[in-house]
Protein backbone atom coordinates (compact mmCIF):
# COMPACT_ATOMS: atom_id res chain seq x y z
CA UNK A 1 0.00 0.00 0.00
CA UNK A 2 2.77 2.44 0.94
CA UNK A 3 4.59 2.08 -2.39
CA UNK A 4 1.34 2.19 -4.36
CA UNK A 5 0.24 5.45 -2.68
CA UNK A 6 3.70 6.90 -3.20
CA UNK A 7 3.60 6.22 -6.95
CA UNK A 8 0.05 7.49 -7.27
CA UNK A 9 0.91 10.75 -5.51
CA UNK A 10 4.05 11.20 -7.60
CA UNK A 11 2.04 10.61 -10.80
CA UNK A 12 -0.47 13.28 -9.79
CA UNK A 13 2.36 15.69 -8.99
CA UNK A 14 3.89 14.87 -12.37
CA UNK A 15 0.65 15.69 -14.17
CA UNK A 16 0.16 18.84 -12.09
CA UNK A 17 3.63 20.21 -12.78
CA UNK A 18 3.23 19.54 -16.50
CA UNK A 19 -0.12 21.34 -16.47
CA UNK A 20 1.43 24.31 -14.67
CA UNK A 21 4.32 24.59 -17.14
CA UNK A 22 1.91 24.29 -20.06
CA UNK A 23 -0.36 27.01 -18.65
CA UNK A 24 2.51 29.42 -18.11
CA UNK A 25 3.88 28.74 -21.59
CA UNK A 26 0.46 29.43 -23.07
CA UNK A 27 0.25 33.00 -21.71
CA UNK A 28 3.79 34.23 -21.10
CA UNK A 29 4.30 35.65 -24.59
CA UNK A 30 1.25 37.91 -24.11
CA UNK A 31 2.43 39.39 -20.81
CA UNK A 32 3.13 43.10 -21.04
CA UNK A 33 4.72 43.68 -17.63
CA UNK A 34 8.39 42.73 -17.54
CA UNK A 35 8.10 42.00 -13.80
CA UNK A 36 5.15 39.67 -14.33
CA UNK A 37 6.93 37.91 -17.20
CA UNK A 38 9.97 37.38 -14.96
CA UNK A 39 7.80 36.02 -12.13
CA UNK A 40 6.09 33.58 -14.48
CA UNK A 41 9.40 32.48 -16.03
CA UNK A 42 10.95 31.97 -12.57
CA UNK A 43 7.97 29.88 -11.46
CA UNK A 44 8.12 27.85 -14.67
CA UNK A 45 11.82 27.16 -14.03
CA UNK A 46 11.04 26.03 -10.48
CA UNK A 47 8.30 23.75 -11.86
CA UNK A 48 10.78 22.26 -14.33
CA UNK A 49 13.29 21.61 -11.54
CA UNK A 50 10.56 19.90 -9.53
CA UNK A 51 9.57 17.91 -12.61
CA UNK A 52 13.13 16.64 -12.86
CA UNK A 53 12.99 15.47 -9.21
CA UNK A 54 9.66 13.74 -9.83
CA UNK A 55 10.96 12.06 -12.99
CA UNK A 56 14.00 10.75 -11.11
CA UNK A 57 11.81 9.15 -8.47
CA UNK A 58 9.42 7.70 -11.03
CA UNK A 59 12.29 6.36 -13.15
CA UNK A 60 13.69 4.61 -10.07
CA UNK A 61 10.37 2.74 -9.86
CA UNK A 62 10.26 2.10 -13.64
CA UNK A 63 7.19 4.31 -13.87
CA UNK A 64 6.54 6.64 -16.80
CA UNK A 65 4.54 9.19 -14.83
CA UNK A 66 1.29 10.77 -15.88
CA UNK A 67 0.23 13.33 -18.44
CA UNK A 68 -2.44 15.88 -17.56
CA UNK A 69 -5.95 14.70 -18.39
CA UNK A 70 -6.80 15.61 -22.00
CA UNK A 71 -10.16 17.03 -20.92
CA UNK A 72 -8.51 19.28 -18.33
CA UNK A 73 -5.92 20.48 -20.83
CA UNK A 74 -8.59 21.08 -23.45
CA UNK A 75 -10.84 23.03 -21.11
CA UNK A 76 -7.88 25.09 -19.92
CA UNK A 77 -6.88 25.87 -23.50
CA UNK A 78 -10.43 26.91 -24.45
CA UNK A 79 -10.87 29.09 -21.35
CA UNK A 80 -7.49 30.75 -21.87
CA UNK A 81 -8.01 31.43 -25.55
CA UNK A 82 -11.57 32.75 -25.16
CA UNK A 83 -10.62 35.06 -22.30
CA UNK A 84 -7.47 36.24 -24.06
CA UNK A 85 -9.42 36.93 -27.29
CA UNK A 86 -11.79 39.17 -25.34
CA UNK A 87 -9.10 40.89 -23.25
CA UNK A 88 -5.41 40.10 -23.51
CA UNK A 89 -4.39 42.30 -20.58
CA UNK A 90 -2.07 41.31 -17.75
CA UNK A 91 -5.14 41.41 -15.52
CA UNK A 92 -6.74 38.60 -17.54
CA UNK A 93 -3.51 36.59 -17.48
CA UNK A 94 -3.20 37.06 -13.71
CA UNK A 95 -6.80 35.91 -13.30
CA UNK A 96 -6.22 32.79 -15.42
CA UNK A 97 -2.97 31.91 -13.62
CA UNK A 98 -4.57 32.47 -10.20
CA UNK A 99 -7.50 30.21 -11.08
CA UNK A 100 -5.08 27.52 -12.30
CA UNK A 101 -2.98 27.75 -9.16
CA UNK A 102 -6.04 27.49 -6.93
CA UNK A 103 -7.35 24.46 -8.82
CA UNK A 104 -3.91 22.84 -8.63
CA UNK A 105 -3.60 23.38 -4.88
CA UNK A 106 -7.11 22.03 -4.30
CA UNK A 107 -6.32 18.91 -6.35
CA UNK A 108 -3.00 18.34 -4.61
CA UNK A 109 -4.59 18.49 -1.17
CA UNK A 110 -7.24 16.03 -2.35
CA UNK A 111 -4.52 13.63 -3.56
CA UNK A 112 -2.49 14.02 -0.38
CA UNK A 113 -5.59 13.06 1.61
CA UNK A 114 -6.38 10.20 -0.75
CA UNK A 115 -2.85 8.75 -0.73
CA UNK A 116 -2.09 9.04 2.99
CA UNK A 117 0.30 6.08 2.94
CA UNK A 118 2.66 7.82 0.48
CA UNK A 119 6.22 8.18 1.73
CA UNK A 120 7.49 11.42 3.22
CA UNK A 121 9.61 12.26 0.15
CA UNK A 122 6.63 12.21 -2.21
CA UNK A 123 4.55 14.18 0.30
CA UNK A 124 7.43 16.66 0.43
CA UNK A 125 7.33 17.02 -3.34
CA UNK A 126 3.57 17.60 -3.22
CA UNK A 127 4.07 20.24 -0.53
CA UNK A 128 6.79 21.94 -2.60
CA UNK A 129 4.39 22.09 -5.54
CA UNK A 130 1.61 23.46 -3.34
CA UNK A 131 3.97 26.17 -2.10
CA UNK A 132 5.00 27.08 -5.66
CA UNK A 133 1.35 27.39 -6.68
CA UNK A 134 0.39 29.38 -3.57
CA UNK A 135 3.34 31.74 -4.00
CA UNK A 136 2.55 32.36 -7.67
CA UNK A 137 -1.12 33.08 -6.89
CA UNK A 138 0.01 35.63 -4.28
CA UNK A 139 2.43 37.24 -6.76
CA UNK A 140 -0.37 37.55 -9.34
CA UNK A 141 -2.65 39.52 -6.97
CA UNK A 142 -0.95 42.81 -7.80
CA UNK A 143 -2.01 42.42 -11.44
CA UNK A 144 -5.69 41.59 -10.81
Amino acid sequence: MHENDTLKLLRECDAGVKMGVSSINEVISSVKSEQMRTQLADCRNQHETLLSDIKQRLDASCDKGKEPAPAAKGMSWIKTNVKMALDDSDKTIADLITDGCNMGVKSLYRYMNQYKAADSDSKGIANRLIKLEDDLAIQMRQYL
